[in-house]
């Protein structure tokens, strides 16, 4: 066994307009938020841990249009590479988007390099353990078409919409 702790690994649910949302925690850290498709997931009946609680207040309050104002305690493993693109996409608006070349571009410039790939940035984001937190959904491809949603396009396309509907360009970067 790697040194990740599976076993103290905890489960809890969110219901969505869209669909189940699994919601996993270590201690007192979220790691895992995502679409549940299988409908024979087992259901966690213990009381969910404060970081699982804020997370599903996040949860209700984006899905009711509202722009959360706080981000949930969570814990994203990964390597420095991916954790680079999931800070570079915690920056990304709400009701904007960004493409795979454009984080691909911001990276190069970061490390002082000519280029980078925008398939490896797409393989950063397949890897997102907290698809709507940390926001995959809002990145697109170079021509503006809706590609690489782990979470499936229609949610993809569903996401995108309920943001450029209550908010447009939603909070800066900078708050």
């Amino acid at each position: 066994m790697s040194g990740n702790r599976i076993e103290d690994r905890r489960k809890w649910f969110f219901e969505s307009p869209i669909g189940m949302i699994g919601i996993s925690a270590e201690g007192n850290m979220v790691t895992d938020v995502k679409f549940i498709d299988d409908p024979c997931e087992k259901r966690e009946e213990e009381p969910a841990p404060y970081a699982v609680q804020q997370t599903k207040r996040w949860l209700k309050e984006y899905f009711t249009g509202s722009i959360p104002d706080f981000m949930p305690d969570i814990m994203i493993r990964g390597t420095p590479f991916q954790m680079e693109v999931y800070e570079i996409l915690k920056t990304v608006p709400y009701g904007s988007t960004v493409t795979y070349g454009e984080i691909a571009a911001e990276i190069a410039e970061r490390r002082k390099i000519r280029r980078m790939s925008a398939q490896a940035v797409g393989g950063a984001l397949n890897r997102n353990p907290v698809w709507l937190i940390v926001p995959c959904h809002r990145v697109i491809g170079s021509d503006g078409s809706l590609v690489g949603y782990e979470g499936g396009l229609e949610r993809k396309k569903y996401l995108l919409e309920l943001e450029r509907n209550h908010g447009g360009k939603g909070r800066t970067e900078n708050g």
